[in-house]
Parts: C-alpha cells; structure tokens; sequence
C-alpha cells in the first residue's frame, strides 16, 4: 500500500512538473501566460460574445462591438488562460444531451428532489406541439449547460394524471430553484409566462429568478451594516460590480453553494459617494471580494483564478468543502492508487487485471467501511469546534500561491482528459519496467510465466484452499510464497492419501533456525594448546564452506525425502542414530577427530550463547533418544524445542508437521518464551 501511495504521490509531481512546462513552452512560443491579462478591444466581436456567454451576461440589443466589449469590462477583467477556456468550453458544449422524464417518480427523484441545483424542464401537453422548437431548445441546452442548469422534457402522454393534477394542459416551460437558503430545503416550480419564445429571452428569465435569491445593496449605509453583520455564515463573496444584475454564473454558484457560502451583489451604478469602498479595502471596478473569519481574499490575483463558473467553483469547493466533495476526493484517490497494482504486480497479463480487481475490491470496500465511523461522528454536536478549525485550516491553506497553481492544473487536466490517462498510463509503463528489471534479478520465473501456467496454479492455490482451508491460513514464515512458486500448496496432489493429511507445503523447512551444538572445554590448557591452535586457524578458514556445503547437503536430502514420501513416512533407528553416524562423522572430525567426541552430560558444559534466542536449552533428542554431541547439528521448532536436524527433517517430512514434544504446528509462529533457563536433566518423555 505506501509503495503505491509513494507511486501516486510521484505521479502528481510529475503532473505538476508538467503543467509548468508547458507554460514555459507557451511562453516561449508567443510570450504570454495564462495570468496575463487581455485588452478586449483586441478580440473580435465573436470571441467577445463567447466571453458574455461563458459569463452568463446578455448582449442582445447590443448591436455594436464597442458596448459588447465594455459589457465584458464591467463583469471582471479578462485573462488568457479564460479566453483559451472559452473558447474550449465553446467546442465541448456541442455535444450536451437532455433527459427525457418516463413519469411521475421519474420527475420528482431529479427535479423536485433535487436540493442544489437549477432544472429547465419543457412540458409538452397530450396532443400539442413543444412550446420551443428543436432547433431553439437545442440552442437553450448549449447555453444554460454552461452554468450546471439541468434540462430535460417531460411528455404529458406517458403519464397525462400527473400533468392533470399539475394543471400542465398546455406545453409550457418549467424552471425548478430552492426555495430557501438553507442547504437542502425545499423546491419551488415557476412556469414561464413569457410571450417571446426566444432563446435570449427564456435565458433572462431564467436569471432573473436566479439572481433574485441573492442578497442586493444599492447604498453604502446597507453595505456597511451588512460588512459589520455577523451571522450563520462564516464565508461570504461580494461582487462589486457597475451592472444590472449579477452575472448567471454568480448567481448558479449561489444556488449551488446554498447553506455554505452567502452571495451578495453590491450595484455601484448609481453611488455617488464610494469612500466607505476604499475603506474596506476595495479600489477596482469590478472586484470579486471573499470575507472570512481569517481576514479578506480578492479573488482573481492568483494562477488560475478566472471569472468563469469552473473556476470560481473549484475555488470555492476548496475553501467551503462538502463531506460529499471529500468523499469523492478519497474515492478518486484511492482507486488511482489501487490502479498501480496493474504495472506494480509481474507475471502473466491474466494475473495482473486479477490482482488489479481483488485490490480495487478490497481499497473501495475499506474506504466506504472507514467513511461510516467518520460520517457518525460529524453528527456529534461536541467536534463543532473541531469541524470549525478543520475549515479554518483549511482556508488558510487554500488560499496560497501553491494552492492556486494546484487548482488550476486541476482545471487544466479535467479539461484535457486524454492528456491525463496518457500521462497516467506512461508512468505505469516506467514502474513496470523498473519492477521488472528489479523482480528478475530475485525470481526469473515469476516474470517470464505466460497465462497458461499463472492460470493453472491459480486453479491448484484455489483448489487447496477449498479442500484444505486450515492449512490454507497458516503460514511460516509468515511471508507467503504463493506470489513466487504456487506449486508448492499442490505438490502432494498425486498421492491417494490427499484427503487423510492436510496438505502443507515442506518448503518452510529450510527457514527453521539451524546451529552446531558446542561445548565449553573442561581440561587444561596444557593438553589442548598444542592441538588446538593448528586445527582451530583450520577450523576458522573452513568454517563457512563447511556450513554452506551442509546446507546443501540439506536441501539435497530434503529434496529426496519429498521425492520418496514412502520412505520418510517413519523414523527408523538408522535414520535417527545422529549420535553415532550424523553427528560423529562431522567435519570436524573428519579433519583429524581432533575434537574428540564428548558428551554433553560427562565432563562438558554446553555453551548456551551459541543458541538462537527462542529456542529451550536442552541436551537431548527426544525423536532418538541421543544425547547431543559436541559439533552435531541441531535443528529448533517455532515452539522453541530442539533436535537434532537429521532426526526432525525425516520427522516433519513423513507428514507429520507438528513438534514431537508439545505438538504445536511445526509451520505456524508461536510467541516467544519470556524466559529461558536450561532443562540439563528434564527432558519430556
């Protein structure tokens, strides 16, 4: 999971990164950014119209370019990085759709249930002719799409009582808005009663109604006591501006930020005296003011902070989030993250879109669990104080330079979604390399398997589990090796006593802990110094091949024994006989029988230091009732019983896979004993 988080993290520096270089090839090229502001008397009349209607402001009866162009000054000043946005916006628009209503419930889930948003919905009486054509209703699609105004039509002729009991008995046009200004109330229906049935005209009506919920100042002695007010609202945005009414996209975002943030329009046209606006702090016309408890934020003086719907509301989501805009944040994130297990896992193609759904699965399911504690708890009415500083701390940081740069590659890369999945699917590719490149150097095998074979010991993992779930869950060590070899869970498949054992890999053999037994000498060292200086310099320099040529040794018998299960189904007395055959003929006595062979209850002390931290002290092996030799080789359990290895790798590899003493799982880790002391004469029986 922080591989991938550290993977997503990567790709949104690389996406950063990105976004600055491509302003500096923008500014290369023509030598502008997209903060740069525009003169509008250099556009044409249609650019200048495609700004008025991206704005939301009507320019019908504004036949020269000379008014269009002052109408845009008056609505806010004009940067590069909106006019581009336009202008692409202008394009997407063409393809926008409109719901058809199937009846009553159909109507009332998405208009009148509908809590934070505008519906334009055209009713078409039984028997009657739209009251807008297609050709004009497609062109009042396009344009109130702009502000996220829904529209849809309603066919009294699939459900004619319904449009009886709302008195429809002629083709109309329906505006849905809230009622109130609390988040969430109610919804009231207006019925346009308007003679022309004209594009321009129906987009006035429809922001008239909205811009009547927003609260209007015409003087300074209402700004001034509305500026000192202190209410429910915590967030508020004032548009000083010389016009009529707001624009539609304020008044959209004033519907759609219901309960959250307070809208007010100050009109300046008529102001004679403007000092008390030089007091609060506001010196253009027109200017785009955020009031909070930290202090007063002008919008539009950073990167990315344009007088568009898109943006404002990016803006504003960041300062006055919705728990509904977080959880959807975390969801993106999140299956973005699960994503990387596609170019993170090696192997056959089959195994990676496995894996890829068994992690989006499991990502997505513990996000939703997490987010129910989390949605209980803003209930409380005691963590207020702490939802109130989480805003406030998140206003503090949304509102700097940082900030606005991160929301405007947002904005950017929304609006160039085959740039973003390229991007994304680039980086994936390097992360599959780099993995690659690293996994083959540990497991050639597991990066080169085709479908086929993955496939098939998926079948022989999955089958195991089903016939043997118990052993399916225990592990030693506790790393499984499922991911590099998956044969090992069915290797025993062909023997007929499949379903009398528990089917347990023999592989975690070779991570049990290994050592010589040693003894502390008792004799002089007058006896032993002549002996013991040349054979110990011998001893030291051969140490390592010794112990690495027995651990082959080992594996070797290891592999035998799996190879002939018949035999290694019982411990005969010449396979344990350690004490005469394994442990006397070492290589340390093959060198000359210089030690000796002593036993460890005659005259010899063990020397303890050299055993493992988990394991008992013993002196004795209770599968062949041996006592240990000075130099054999012992071999410890989970549980912390020692053997020797020759007698319990025969005993674990006949199926028995427990220890001979207590019988706990030889397979399965066990907490470690608080204490050790030494047993010398208390073995179990």
């Amino acid at each position: 999971m922080w591989l991938k988080l550290f993977f997503l993290l990567l790709y949104f520096l690389v996406l950063f990164v990105l976004a600055r270089f491509f302003e500096a090839i923008v500014w290369y090229e023509t030598g502008i950014f997209a903060t740069q502001l525009v003169d509008p008397v250099a556009l044409s009349f249609k650019k200048l119209k495609t700004i008025l209607e991206c704005r939301g402001l009507g320019y019908s009866g504004l036949p020269e370019k000379k008014d269009v162009r002052e109408l845009v000054e008056k609505s806010g000043d004009l940067m590069e990085g909106e006019l581009y946005s336009a202008l692409k916006e202008e394009e997407a628009s063409e393809s926008v759709s409109s719901t058809n209503f199937s009846g009553e419930m159909h109507f009332y889930e998405l208009v009148e249930d509908t809590k934070d948003g505008i519906w334009l919905v055209q009713v078409i009486a039984n028997d009657r002719s739209p009251l807008v054509g297609k050709i004009h209703w497609e062109k009042m699609v396009k344009k109130v799409s702009r502000f996220g105004i829904r529209t849809g039509t309603f066919n009294c002729s699939s459900d004619p009582r319904y449009c009886r009991r709302r008195g429809w008995v002629r083709s109309t046009l329906i505006m849905s808005v809230p009622q109130t200004s609390t988040s969430k109330g109610k919804v009231m229906l207006k019925e346009y009663s308007g003679r022309k049935i004209e594009v321009e005209h129906i987009f006035k009506w429809i922001t008239a109604h909205a811009a009547s919920r927003i609260k209007t100042i015409y003087n300074a002695e209402r700004l001034k006591e509305e500026w000192n007010k202190s209410d429910q609202y915590w967030v508020k945005i004032y548009l000083f501006a010389n016009l009529d009414q707001p624009p539609a996209f304020f008044s959209a975002l004033s519907i759609k930020f219901t309960g959250r943030v307070e809208f007010i329009f100050v009109n300046v046209e008529k102001w004679d005296n403007k000092s008390y606006m030089t007091d609060i702090g506001v010196y253009n016309m027109p200017s785009y003011i955020l009031r909070t408890p930290e202090g007063i934020y002008r919008y539009g003086n950073h990167t990315g902070e344009y007088i568009s719907l898109q943006a404002m509301d990016s803006f504003l989501r960041s300062l006055q989030p919705e728990v509904n805009d977080l959880f959807v944040l975390s969801l993106v994130l999140v299956n973005l993250m699960a994503w990387m297990d596609l170019f993170i896992t090696q192997g056959a193609t089959i195994k990676r879109f496995v894996v890829l759904i068994s992690t989006l699965g499991t990502y997505n399911s513990l996000l939703i669990i997490s987010w129910l504690p989390v949605l209980g708890f803003l209930q409380l009415p005691y963590l207020d104080s702490f939802y109130e500083y989480s805003l406030k701390l998140l206003r503090y940081s949304n509102t700097t330079t940082l900030a606005s740069w991160v929301r405007a590659d947002w904005m950017f890369y929304s609006s160039h979604p085959a740039l973003f999945l390229s991007t994304y699917l680039g980086h994936g590719l390097l992360i599959d390399y780099f993995e690659k490149k690293r996994r083959r150097n540990i497991n050639n095998d597991e990066v080169n398997a085709n479908n086929l074979e993955w496939l098939s010991s998926l079948w022989d993992w999955y089958t195991s589990y089903l016939f043997h779930p118990i052993a399916s869950f225990q592990n030693f060590p506790v790393e499984s090796d499922w991911d590099e070899d998956p044969d090992l869970f069915l290797e025993r498949l062909a023997f007929p006593d499949l379903w009398l054992h528990p089917l347990i890999p023999t592989d975690y053999i070779k991570n049990l802990p290994m050592w010589r037994f040693k003894c502390l000498g008792v004799q002089s060292e007058e006896e032993m110094s002549e002996g013991s200086q040349d054979i110990e310099n011998d001893s030291d320099s051969e140490s390592t091949d010794t112990l690495s040529s027995e651990k082959e040794v080992f594996e070797d018998k290891l592999s035998i024994i799996h190879s002939s299960p018949g035999r290694a189904s019982h411990c005969d007395a010449e396979a344990c006989s350690c004490a005469n055959k394994y442990c006397q003929t070492s290589p340390y006595e093959r060198k000359g029988r210089s030690y000796g062979s002593y036993s460890a209850n005659e005259d010899m002390e063990p020397d303890w230091l050299t055993w493992p931290a988990d394991m008992l002290h013993c002196t004795e092996c209770v599968v062949c009732l041996e006592n240990f030799e000075n130099g054999c080789l012992l071999m410890g359990l989970p549980c912390g019983h020692v053997f020797h290895q020759n007698c319990i790798v025969m005993w674990l590899a006949g199926g028995r896979h427990c220890c001979p003493v207590c019988r706990w799982p030889s397979y399965k880790k066990k907490q470690p004993y608080a204490q050790h002391q030494p047993l010398s004469n208390d073995f179990p029986s």
